[in-house]
């Protein structure tokens, strides 16, 4: 048999990288002590990256400010979609939801619909002339009510959604589009920013298969052939999809691998592949991590992302909250 290649990638039809809101990453050392560790949807997202750094640049006061408010955002809704625009971080869902931005003496969280929004703890204290948008400006020493903030952001999600019985939310950067349920699913699933499926989060593989039956077009093809490849691999294998992304691991060890759509490929994680051999191509700012990117049209080395994923599932997997 042919020894495994340098790359799992064979030359193939060239495809252009894809330009979007979140497609640079960067590193950061968390500014709040509850994230010490990447999420694998932050390592799957560059945009998620980006805000990392963005804390991690503010330091002081103002990125502890910045990283509270993003983890309850996040709590707020876990299936919100984190995005870079305008040179900062978005948080959207079904639109834009608000905007994280960092003055010398204030960190401010603009709400795009804000002025639609009801705000009976009063946290608005910021661009209250307009009729439209609503701000909370936070200075160095001021907490927000986290109750009240998470109620402030579920209202703006669904104010996304449309106020009236029946009415259609207008699509927002993230483009979200309703595609066909997969068999046995109800409703439809929406398709995120650069096509990526949201599935709830949940253990097992039923999620991971409703995952990719949705992702659309030649990349299906493609999640199959990875899910046979890593089962092929390690029969005992845990599945999951957490954070819109497939997640395989091992039980008691943590995952090893991820999936995730953008608009021109499919990106492979492999959580610890720096101890992998040969090394996969794709480089990340994160030490352990390296990526795997598949094109349409590129012929996928089988064998040797089979030596990988076995390779991988005998490391010490990531763990959340874990370094």
């Amino acid at each position: 048999m042919k020894a495994p290649s340098a790359a799992a990638r064979k030359p193939g039809k060239a495809k252009p990288k894809a330009k979007g809101t979140s497609r640079a990453s960067k590193p950061r050392k968390s500014a709040t002590k509850s994230r010490s560790t990447p999420t694998p949807g932050e390592i799957a997202n560059p945009a998620s990256r980006l805000i990392d750094q963005r804390i991690s640049e503010l330091e002081g006061w103002r990125g502890e400010a910045l990283g509270r408010m993003r983890a309850l955002i996040l709590e707020a809704d876990p299936e919100m979609t984190e995005e870079w625009k305008w040179g900062g971080p978005v948080w959207s869902h079904h639109g834009i939801v608000c905007t994280g931005e960092a003055y010398t003496k204030a960190v401010k969280l603009t709400f795009a619909r804000g002025a639609r929004i009801p705000d009976p703890s009063r946290l608005f204290n910021s661009s209250l002339e307009g009729s439209t948008r609503r701000a909370i400006d936070i200075r160095e020493g001021e907490k927000v009510d986290a109750a009240a903030f998470k109620a402030l952001v579920r209202a703006a999600v669904a104010q996304n959604g449309g106020s009236k019985a029946g009415a259609k939310a207008k699509p927002g950067p993230s483009a979200a589009k309703p595609t066909k349920a997969p068999k046995g699913e109800q409703g439809p699933v929406v398709l995120l920013s650069g096509g990526n499926p949201q599935i709830a989060k949940a253990d097992g593989d039923a999620p991971v298969q409703a995952y990719i039956s949705a992702m659309p077009g030649w990349k299906r093809d493609v999640g199959k052939r990875l899910d046979a490849l890593i089962v092929g691999a390690v029969p005992n294998v845990r599945k999951a999809v957490k954070w819109n992304s497939p997640l395989y691991g091992i039980e008691g060890q943590g995952w090893f691998l991820g999936i995730h759509v953008f608009t021109h490929y499919v990106k492979v994680t492999f959580f610890r592949g720096s101890g992998l051999r040969p090394l996969p191509p794709g480089p990340s700012k994160d030490k352990n991590t390296r990526y795997l990117d598949i094109h349409e049209g590129e012929e996928l080395d089988e064998a040797q992302v089979a030596a990988w994923v076995k390779q991988a599932a005998a490391l010490p997997g990531w763990v959340p909250g874990r370094s």
